[in-house]
């Protein structure tokens, strides 16, 4: 890794250090949350104060990020192009559905949230943006995987380890083959507590403005069960409404 990817990465893991701990920090305690040097914390801090995203708090001695931040990805989220004619789809299927509503995609050999619709029952399935599922596990990743042909999907499973998320992830490649196949004859794919135990998701691939992506549903596996056919139903149209946006 070079010096300026480094950077970089420390940069975003000092920001994820405050949003963890949700209070002012130490010199040292911020080198210790990101596993760095306090010499070259006292750099990343130095410039960071510079640009207006940290500031000193009480006597010096800790420091926490400014809003500038927040600012800064307001506008960003604010001004997404896919977002933008996304979210009434994304809405709407939450509504109807009243179960957490995610779009993602592909991100190397896993899969990023973009988006995320969290659902209207006390008891729900919680996850953000930003989020990285492994392809195996996830209802999303399946609809990744499902999309290869044969020579890449031979490819991606013999590189990416098959991991047991929890007791019920589907580890055999033979196993997951199976699951793969009845999703593409369904149209959608399931998993059940194969990511997060007792969460089932259904996932379908749909193409705003030609992007390959996927809309999923998740829930507790004993709600979404009683709903399955009226949920993958419903998914299904909103998988085709957002392969519709964006058409000229």
């Amino acid at each position: 890794m070079n010096a300026k990817v480094r950077t970089a990465v420390r940069t975003l893991e000092a920001f994820e250090a405050f949003g963890r701990s949700q209070k002012p920090l130490t010199l040292s305690e911020l080198a210790r949350a990101i596993g760095v040097p306090v010499s070259s914390c006292h750099g990343l801090v130095a410039t960071l104060r510079n640009r207006g995203y940290i500031y000193s708090v009480g006597n010096n001695r800790r420091v926490y990020p400014t809003r500038r931040l927040l600012d800064v990805a307001e506008a960003i989220v604010r001004n997404d192009p896919l977002l933008e004619f996304v979210e009434p789809v994304l809405t709407r299927l939450r509504d109807d559905t009243g179960e957490t509503v995610i779009l993602g995609t592909r991100e190397g050999d896993g899969v990023v949230y973009l988006e995320v619709v969290e659902g209207l029952h006390t008891i729900r399935y919680s996850a953000k943006p930003g989020e990285i599922k492994p392809l195996h596990s996830s209802a999303i990743g399946k609809v990744v995987l499902a999309s290869l042909d044969e020579g890449a999907l031979a490819k991606t499973l013999a590189r990416i380890a098959l991991e047991r998320i929890t007791p019920a992830t589907l580890a055999d490649e033979d196993a997951l083959r199976r699951d793969l196949e009845d999703g593409r004859r369904r149209g959608f794919f399931v998993t059940r507590g194969e990511n997060v135990a007792d969460v089932m998701g259904m996932a379908a691939p749909a193409a705003p403005g030609g992007q390959a992506l996927a809309v999923a549903l998740a829930g507790p596996i004993e709600r979404m069960d009683r709903s399955f056919d009226a949920h993958a139903e419903r998914l299904l149209v909103a998988a085709r409404e957002l392969s519709g946006l964006g058409a000229d």
